[in-house]
């Protein structure tokens, strides 16, 4: 069974979109959290992940905020992003249903560890194996015996913004696959346009470096 890992997807939808046309022959599907803000199509996103087969939907800290209704971070770009997309957000009782970990055969798939951004080059102490998104970042990481992965981001990836990361696991035979598709912004920068983001906003994905 191939099962496909996911994170930060973050409202955008054609990304999220062109990663499951691309891996069509999964079985099962983890989200590792933050469906949601950023992008215009939060409430299509988190649609389109219920609808997914054997679909098991972890809470990140942007449903968190959604939730209370209240930004959580002290950044002034996410502070903007979610003045303008927890408005038009309706799926507040659907969200509330994500649990906060679960099992894959020896790995606890959470959003993150201790709320923390882990990137490639942080000393991480492991007491298990991980799978774990939050920071936007694909990497592997090994600690003695243990290991992590952070399945990096769909939707709005750190390093180049038109590049989807997610994992595939094959339980037959437990093998992992860090996987890197990449994906046309415009459709994304263009909705935001249309339903009137801030500059601020906007620039944040113009201005970002792309990989060709």
């Amino acid at each position: 069974m191939k099962v496909l890992i996911y994170s930060d997807v973050h409202g955008n939808l054609p990304a999220f979109e062109k990663m499951l046309e691309t891996e069509n022959s999964c079985n099962r599907y983890i989200c590792l959290g933050d469906l949601v803000n950023y992008g215009p199509w939060s409430n299509e996103c988190v649609d389109l992940a219920l609808s997914l087969p054997n679909s098991i939907l972890l809470m990140g800290n942007h449903e968190e905020a959604f939730i209370k209704g209240k930004c959580l971070e002290s950044n002034k770009l996410v502070k903007s992003f979610f003045e303008k997309t927890y408005s038009s957000f309706i799926k507040n009782n659907q969200i509330s249903t994500f649990i906060k970990e679960s099992q894959l055969a020896h790995f606890v798939c959470t959003h993150t560890i201790n709320n923390k951004y882990l990137y490639p080059d942080t000393d991480i102490i492991l007491n298990n194996n991980y799978i774990i998104g939050h920071s936007h970042h694909q990497f592997k990481y090994l600690y003695n015996d243990f290991v992590l992965y952070n399945s990096g981001s769909v939707g709005q990836n750190r390093k180049f913004v038109n590049e989807i990361n997610y994992l595939i696991y094959n339980t037959e035979t437990e093998s992992m696959l860090m996987k890197s598709i990449l994906y046309d912004i415009e459709p994304l920068i263009n909705q935001m346009k249309k339903e009137n983001y801030s500059k601020y906003c906007i620039d944040y994905y113009v201005e970002k470096e792309r990989k060709n």
